[in-house]
């Protein structure tokens, strides 16, 4: 199990190594046009799963938006502190 800040610095290692078998690499090189549709469907699946699957299933898709936005800051060079602020 990894917290929301153990993610951002993985997914920044796998930015900074520029594997390109890594879907993160693949992702941020399709840019934020791709990224942000990512965003909205995974968005609609949370929604989905939390209307009519359960909260273990709501809980992976929430997992699972929370890694294209942390694809998202990355691409737009965003840091934690920056949302944060926000909070």
């Amino acid at each position: 199990m990894k917290t929301f800040e153990q993610l951002f610095a993985e997914l920044q290692q796998k930015q900074f190594a520029g594997d390109p078998a890594s879907g993160t690499v693949k992702e941020l090189q399709k840019g934020v046009h791709f990224i942000g549709k990512k965003i909205v469907e995974e968005a609609g699946e949370v929604w989905m799963a939390s209307e009519y699957e359960g909260n273990d299933r709501t809980a992976e898709e929430i997992s699972q938006l929370l890694y294209h936005l942390q694809v998202m800051m990355i691409a737009k060079g965003l840091k934690l502190e920056d949302v944060y602020r926000y909070l």
